[in-house]
């Protein structure tokens, strides 16, 4: 390439986005909420692989979805043929490891997991072709008390994030035996009203029809009101199961609407289907889906065991939480470090290790591609910074073997500054922003680790 070609630029696959610095204090927000709320339930953490053998998920999903058939990101292995798909959803995976391993040998098991899952879909508001999921499965459970369980973990996510608006939705959809039924009288009733089905329906009508009854068609919303519905052809246990969630959840005073038309795209679920909706993110509102699957594991070669998860996508849930007006995110930093000279820097280096050692968090000034940058310029990037205190060091202080410790959140002046020997930096600084923090604690900034 001649040195005056400028080099052509690469973007990012459509659909494949960027998570940014400054969005990610706000992910790691909701993370580690997540995280907090599913370990205060007893959920344990398992990490699957992003890769499964293509065959998983068409036993899984069913090869007659429009996950299968359209959507998964599916390739041959060039080095052995392997045919692999990366994962569309996350609940697969982990019941293939809870078999694997033997996991629910020693009784039931809480699982939770997250990371990113692909579909090759439209990309549209909080919606994209790799998109990010946390989800939870609770595998060896039989009752409804544990399907009522995940329904109030993820009201209690939601009021610790802060939102609102946000709405249950509950139906049964029964046993195989009971949805064959239904199936069949699905079919004859769209058969009869062919002529109101659009080309979607249509080729659903002897694949999967229950799925006709999701449409968005405005035109035929009134055939699908008309349809017979799945509680209709409920029998007596699968009845009393969904009887016991809804008690649980009117106990704990939980608003729910059941919603006969809520079904599932995929083959496994069971008994139990839910969905947290909201208005406010467009025609798309779900932001989380969740149900029982028990004939799952026994499908896969395991033995029969119970089966009931959620899975929510975490690019939804941060949009929410932007709109209704997150609080102040963390501070890049506690202590900034201002420095103006080579030993000023070697002294700063050595004070900024020690202030880590104490279990602050410490971005160290270094030169840009303009230059070092003048005290004026590093003080502006220190501010910038959300920093408690930036700890100054010049010729001067070297000579006198001092540091300048300047409080980022008081005054101008400066009447908010301290000079301190250097060998008194650490306890100094560490005083101040502990004290600080037991005695306020409203410093979104402070990040003191005991």
């Amino acid at each position: 390439m001649s040195e005056n070609k400028k080099a052509e630029k690469i973007t990012g696959v459509k659909g494949m986005n960027d998570l940014l610095p400054t969005d990610s204090p706000l992910w790691e927000l909701f993370e580690n909420t997540a995280q907090s709320v599913l370990q205060s339930y007893g959920f344990q953490k398992i990490v699957t692989p992003i890769i499964e053998d293509t065959a998983l998920f068409k036993r899984a999903i069913g090869a007659v979805t429009d996950i299968v058939e359209k959507e998964m990101y599916s390739f041959t292995d060039a080095m052995n043929g392997d045919q692999l798909t990366l994962r569309p959803e996350g609940t697969a995976g982990v019941v293939r490891a809870v078999i694997e391993h033997n996991l629910v040998y020693e009784g039931p098991k809480r699982l939770w997991y997250k990371g990113p899952m692909f579909r090759h879909e439209r990309p549209q508001r909080g919606r994209y072709r790799q998109f990010f999921q946390i989800g939870a499965e609770a595998v060896g459970f039989a009752g409804p008390d544990i399907d009522a369980e995940l329904i109030m973990l993820c009201r209690r996510l939601w009021d610790d994030l802060g939102l609102e608006g946000i709405r249950l939705e509950l139906n049964s959809i029964g046993d195989a035996a009971e949805r064959q039924r239904h199936r069949a009288d699905l079919i004859t009733y769209f058969e009869a009203n062919a002529e109101l089905l659009d080309a979607e329906a249509t080729r659903r009508l002897h694949q999967n029809p229950l799925r006709i009854l999701d449409t968005k068609n405005p035109a035929m919303q009134d055939l699908v009101n008309k349809a017979p519905k799945l509680l209709d052809y409920l029998e007596a246990e699968s009845i009393a199961h969904f009887e016991g969630v809804k008690r649980i959840l009117d106990h704990n005073n939980i608003p729910y609407t059941v919603n006969p038309r809520l079904v599932r795209g995929l083959d496994y679920y069971n008994r139990t289907v839910f969905e947290w909706v909201t208005d406010a993110l467009g025609a798309q509102g779900t932001v989380c889906a969740g149900g029982r699957y028990d004939p799952l594991i026994a499908s896969f070669g395991g033995k029969p065991t119970p089966a009931v998860g959620f899975a929510m996508g975490i690019e939804r849930l941060v949009e929410l939480m932007k709109m209704a007006g997150e609080p102040a995110l963390p501070a890049q930093c506690d202590v900034y470090m201002v420095h103006q000279g080579e030993a000023a820097q070697m002294q700063a280096f050595v004070l900024a290790e020690r202030i880590r050692d104490a279990g602050l968090d410490v971005v160290l000034h270094c030169a840009a591609a303009s230059g070092a940058g003048s005290f004026k310029s590093q003080m502006k990037k220190a501010d910038g910074s959300g920093a408690a205190f930036a700890v100054i060091i010049g010729d001067d202080e070297i000579a006198n073997h001092v540091a300048i410790v300047k409080s980022m959140r008081g005054a101008e002046d400066d009447s908010q500054q301290s000079t301190v020997p250097f060998d008194e930096v650490v306890d100094y600084v560490v005083d101040q922003i502990v004290g600080d923090h037991d005695h306020d604690h409203g410093h979104d900034h402070v990040h003191y680790h005991h």
